[in-house]
């Protein structure tokens, strides 16, 4: 178990994905451009590419973890994570139910 100090660490953000493709050689890897509120866009890496295609991806909010130090994935920097539930078919993406902006704060 964690402690609700350790929780409250955790920076959750609505993100809009600008762009989304998938990564070369992979079957389940997309690179989304993101808007989180920030001045300069994100790149995430996920592996939501056997559910959604890049296509039904842009334009959705999604809600990432925003402080998470950045990862590389097939040569790839991932600066975030997106926050998924796991489903019976695979990840089931979290998102707002009334659109709310980039950058707004989940808690």
């Amino acid at each position: 178990m964690i402690t609700f100090e350790d929780f409250k660490k955790i920076e959750l953000r609505v993100a809009k994905v600008l762009t989304a493709e998938k990564v070369e050689g992979s079957e389940k890897l997309v690179r989304l451009e993101v808007d989180c509120g920030e001045e300069s866009k994100r790149q995430i890496v996920a592996g939501i590419g056997a559910q959604y295609t890049p296509e039904e991806l842009v334009g959705k909010e999604i809600v990432i973890v925003a402080n998470l130090a950045p990862r590389t994935l097939m040569g790839l920097e991932s600066q975030g994570m997106l926050l998924a539930a796991s489903g019976d078919a695979g990840p089931v993406l979290l998102v707002p139910e009334n659109p709310v902006g980039p950058g707004a704060e989940v808690r």
